[in-house]
């Protein structure tokens, strides 16, 4: 409708007046709307900000735009990992170098999800924060949450802008603060890995981790400075070790480090050294105090989650698997196997390949330090014994599954309710072994410590073949002088000799020879004086082996013929078949020929009849000796590659080394050079892993000859 004005009358463009208007009428236009504030919220940028180069770029990549018309929500990246790890930095400097790809401002609230308030933000409050950052007035502002968030998401709509959602509790805290403009950017962090933001809005997840030695030595450079952590590598290296990396716990030791200019840095390793967590905490100040960052983890999670967090900072090894958590905590399997993913949901836990479970060092630490303080002396103990006994019972199945020839010794039961591992077969049983050994050494120094002699001792026991076949000599030796003491706690007299026995023969394969010689001299005797004949043929049998490692082989074959008599006297054909091939080795190391392969013949014709692929291997091995020195190279390369071929399937590492090393001799013989030169590289690796530095040294020389050659 068009209004006109005729003198005084005010007409319609129907012509009826509508009213009288006196004086002059002046039209003017509405005033414009003031232009909506751009807010500019960030902290300030991160002052000493190193590394996290990957990082950096995986968050490029996530927060890109996508091409026009693609994108049809913001761009959402969550960043997660444990307390003091870092996250709001790289937030914060990631932002910082992106700032002109929000030219309309950007938005930050800290959700307090954990902080000392423990109180976390409420969304309707952190919403109201932000309709206030954007300039709506007070009267304007709904009063229901939904509505307050959809004018939020009304009032960002097509801006360009970078709102950051800093340590979050959980996705109910954040998911009303989500804009659904593709032109906006949300950078969350939080411990938390928030699920139904990575399954209903497309997050994008960064798990932070520690930093790397390079980065930790930047960090430490930047606010120590550069020539005094120059001054002292090692130092510097042993602080970096302490804190594992961990960004809080190295600004806590540079902060404390940094005004005492005068003192030396290894002052400073040796006080973290020391005193542990209690060096980085702090009396007054709770963010500067990482034991109380950490703690604030520990406020959204169950009673079971506490306590099963507690008891994996004491359990044994560097890490821990579902069925292994199951012992420790008395837990049925799916229920640990949950517990196990709640604290890798709350950053404490960091899941590997193969379904394992770590934690960092620091947070063990305060692990631990929970347990000690927040558990009953028995609960733990309870814990420990349950751990140690799935170990000790599964290695005894991995055991028997490696040599099932070898005589049974059965450990004491399992506590209630504790189910070892299944192993299906010998290859599940390698690869059990390879993954625990580390947890299975660890389990035994627990045992030790508390006490538990049966588990010190029957932990060596199962052990032995696997520490054998791969070579382990340090860890063999080790294992039984902690078995040497543990044996005088145990009411069985042949524990003595067997621990005697097999500590001689462990420190034989480590070239200790006199030590290997006298603990085999008390095993002989003290079999002797029992009337234990079997004690008897298998301690003969080790110093035989320990003679040859002294470069005796007459003494050797001495003790070989001993051994090889008392057992077909005992009527055991697997241990002759083993005694056998020991004499007919001697006898050929001595260029007795004929003796020797008859001999080695007669091993692998029972090896063979019993099943015995290991036993079967060592004949063969001892056949390729006799038929290369009597010169048939062709056959003793047949016999190698047969020998090969079964150590590999059995992860006999350690003898299949040896093997490499013995075939490369008849392919230099037939001229073959390259043949050569590949099995002894290969064999001169495998010694270099084991750390027979002797062997290396000498494959190196055949090596060097054949490039001569």
């Amino acid at each position: 409708m068009t209004t006109r004005i005729h003198g005084d009358l005010v007409a319609t463009d129907h012509g009826a007046a509508v009213g009288v208007v006196h004086g002059n009428v002046n039209l003017h236009p509405p005033p414009p709307r003031p232009a909506p504030p751009i807010p500019r919220q960030l902290p300030a940028a991160p002052g000493l900000f190193t590394g996290r180069t990957a990082e950096l770029a995986r968050l490029d990549r996530a927060l890109t735009p996508a091409p026009q018309g693609q994108g049809a929500t913001a761009l959402v990246s969550a960043i997660g990992g444990a307390g003091g790890i870092g996250k709001t930095w790289l937030a914060l400097a990631w932002a910082y170098r992106h700032l002109e790809r929000f030219p309309d401002g950007q938005l930050f609230v800290d959700l307090h999800g954990f902080s000392p308030t423990g109180e976390p933000v409420q969304p309707a409050v952190a919403v109201r924060g932000f309709l206030d950052a954007l300039g709506v007035e007070a009267n304007r502002i709904p009063t229901d949450l939904d509505a307050q968030a959809a004018l939020y998401r009304s009032l960002v709509a097509g801006r360009r802008m970078l709102i950051v959602l800093d340590n979050a509790a959980t996705s109910d805290q954040v998911a009303p603060l989500l804009p659904g403009s593709p032109s906006c950017t949300v950078l969350i962090t939080g411990r938390h890995r928030l699920a139904s933001l990575i399954d209903r809005h497309d997050a994008h997840h960064l798990p932070l981790d520690v930093l790397s030695p390079e980065e930790a030595c930047s960090l430490l450079a930047a606010r120590l400075g550069a020539d005094r952590v120059a001054a002292e590598p090692e130092a510097v290296d042993e602080l970096i070790g302490l804190c594992g990396g961990h960004p809080l716990a190295l600004s806590i030791t540079a902060r404390t480090a940094g005004p005492r200019s005068g003192v030396a840095l290894a002052e400073a390793a040796a006080e973290l050294r020391d005193l542990g967590l209690e060096a980085l905490d702090h009396d007054t100040d709770p963010a500067a105090s990482l034991p109380t960052v950490l703690s604030w983890s520990l406020r959204y999670l169950t009673d079971t989650q506490r306590t099963v967090f507690a008891l994996l900072g004491i359990a044994p090894g560097p890490d821990t698997t579902p069925p292994a958590t199951a012992a420790l905590t008395g837990l049925p399997d799916r229920l640990a196997r949950r517990t196990l993913g709640g604290l890798e949901n709350a950053s404490l836990l960091e899941r590997r390949p193969g379904g394992r479970y770590a934690m960092h060092d620091l947070i063990r630490r305060y692990a631990s330090d929970t347990a000690h303080t927040a558990l009953p002396e028995e609960v733990r103990e309870a814990a420990l014994v349950r751990v140690g006994d799935f170990h000790l019972h599964t290695a005894h199945a991995a055991a028997r599954l490696l040599y099932p020839h070898r005589a049974l010794v059965r450990p004491e039961p399992p506590a209630p309710g504790v189910r070892p591992h299944l192993l299906p077969d010998t290859a599940a049983a390698v690869a059990w072994l390879d993954a625990e050994h580390a947890t299975l050494l660890a389990t035994q120094r627990a045992a030790v410590t508390l006490g538990h002699h049966h588990t010190v001792w029957h932990l060596a026991w199962n052990l032995t073949t696997f520490h054998q076949r791969r070579g382990h000599r340090h860890d063999a030796v080790t294992t039984w002088q902690a078995a040497l003491e543990a044996a005088d706690h145990l009411p069985d007299p042949a524990t003595h000799s067997r621990t005697h026995r097999l500590l001689g023969l462990a420190c034989a394969r480590l070239g200790l020879h006199e030590q290997a010689t006298t603990h085999l001299e008390q095993a002989l005797d003290l079999a002797v004086r029992h009337h234990n004949p079997t004690d008897q043929a298998h301690t003969h049998q080790a110093l035989a082996l320990a003679w040859e490692q002294r470069g005796d082989d007459r003494q050797a074959l001495e003790h070989a013929h001993h051994a090889l008599d008392r057992y077909r006297s005992l009527d055991q054909p697997v241990a002759e078949a083993v005694a056998l091939n020991t004499v007919g080795w001697f006898a050929a190391r001595l260029g007795r020929f004929d003796t020797a392969r008859e001999h080695c013949q007669a091993a692998l014709t029972l090896h063979r009849h019993h099943h015995n692929p290991g036993g079967e291997a060592a004949a063969l091995d001892s056949l390729g000796y006799i038929a290369h020195h009597t010169g048939d190279h062709h056959q003793a390369l047949d016999h190698y590659h047969h020998t090969l071929t079964l150590r590999r399937t059995l992860g006999n590492a350690y003898q299949v080394a040896e093997t490499l090393d013995s075939m490369g001799h008849p392919h230099a013989a037939l001229g073959r050079y390259e043949q050569a030169r590949t099995v002894w590289r290969e064999a001169l690796q495998l010694y270099r892993d084991q750390g027979r530095d002797a062997d290396a040294e000498r494959v190196q020389h055949q090596l060097d000859d054949l490039d001569h050659t």
